[in-house]
């Protein structure tokens, strides 16, 4: 499933029927990551869309709402909509909460079994879901296992992820916003929903203090389906010497730190320089922040990505400025923006 988003499609793609969790702490783009999908894949996609806002601001659902009349996903008659809403916001009671992802589900998956569709599935957010779950078990007087969790946890959330599935008639392919509490991946709600998922994108903190968005995280994130057998043979060599550069990159930054960019050997030199070129390349201008970035927002398709990072790799455009790659689409447009920069300069 080709998202046109260059840091997913290269390093942690998306499998069709699959379960996919954007992870993050507060205020790093998870919820601007799910709206950027729905517009570039649930417009595309032509089959129905179903998004379960669970226990997340109502002004986020009531934007989505005019954003998919604007856009033509829902008619207001009803006629030819493609796209199902159902909420339960932050101000509803837990029991409301608890069970909206639910209700959600269940019309994904009357699409899938009634109407054959491949339906997509999105989920702001699981971790409410949890939340809600644990203030519903508070008031039945359960105790309350690790970090005040209800002890049924791991229950409830195989409940739902396990419904979220493909029979022969149809598939679900799901998106689920998964808020880290206090940037720990290890808190009982977002490492329980880790084992049910296809894919993970994980939304780093680092990464956004460095203005690059989308902030995720390439070597955290990760992907079933990052396979020679299933992506092809040239995906996967790029998608891996790409990690290989980060992470060497990632290792030298102690020493970087400490003694400066001097002290590293020439080849180091090379890998630093072009890790911060592939830094830059990841981020990406999007369609539904065109209003706070003023920027046009890009679609990549998976070629052109594959194709850009290969080169980057190789080395290719180790003469172009690091800047140039910086919010821009495909490589083409990074080569046009390092020559106005050159042209202002002069």
């Amino acid at each position: 499933m080709v998202t046109g988003i260059k840091v997913v499609d290269l390093l942690a793609p998306y499998a069709k029927g699959g379960k996919i969790g954007l992870f993050g702490g507060a205020g790093v783009g998870k919820t601007v990551l799910i709206m950027e999908l729905i517009n570039n894949v649930a417009k595309a996609h032509g089959g129905f869309s179903v998004f379960a806002g669970v226990g997340e601001r109502t002004r986020e659902g009531n934007d989505l709402y005019h954003e998919m009349i604007e856009s033509g996903v829902i008619k207001p008659d009803g006629e030819g909509s493609k796209a199902a809403l159902v909420y339960g916001q932050m101000n509803e009671p837990p029991g409301a909460r608890a069970r909206v992802a639910l209700s959600g589900l269940t019309v994904a998956e009357y699409f899938r079994d009634q109407e054959g569709q491949d339906v997509l599935f999105f989920v702001d957010n699981i971790f409410r879901f949890t939340q809600a779950g644990s203030e519903v078990s508070a008031l039945l007087g359960r105790i309350p296992s690790a970090v005040g969790y209800q002890p049924t946890l791991a229950t409830d959330m195989g409940n739902l992820q396990e419904r979220i599935t493909t029979t022969n008639k149809g598939s679900i392919t799901s998106v689920q916003a998964i808020y880290v509490p206090a940037d720990d991946l290890t808190d009982p709600a977002p490492a329980t929903s880790f084992s049910h998922l296809d894919a993970t994108t994980v939304l780093s903190r680092q990464i956004a203090e460095l203005g690059i968005y989308p902030a995720v995280d390439p070597l955290d994130s990760t992907s079933r389906i990052l396979d020679p057998r299933i992506v092809g043979d040239e995906h996967y060599r790029v998608a891996r010497e790409v990690q290989k550069i980060l992470q060497t990159y990632k290792s030298l930054q102690d020493i970087i730190a400490i003694l400066g960019m001097d002290e590293l050997s020439e080849e180091d030199k090379l890998t630093v320089a072009r890790a911060r070129k592939i830094q830059r390349f990841l981020s990406q201008p999007f369609f539904v922040a065109e209003v706070f970035t003023g920027s046009p927002g890009k679609l990549v398709d998976l070629e052109a990505t594959i194709k850009g990072f290969d080169a980057i790799c190789k080395g290719e455009y180790d003469h172009l400025p690091e800047a140039a790659f910086y919010m821009v689409g495909t490589i083409e447009e990074a080569i046009e923006k390092a020559e106005k920069m050159a042209k202002d300069a002069a």
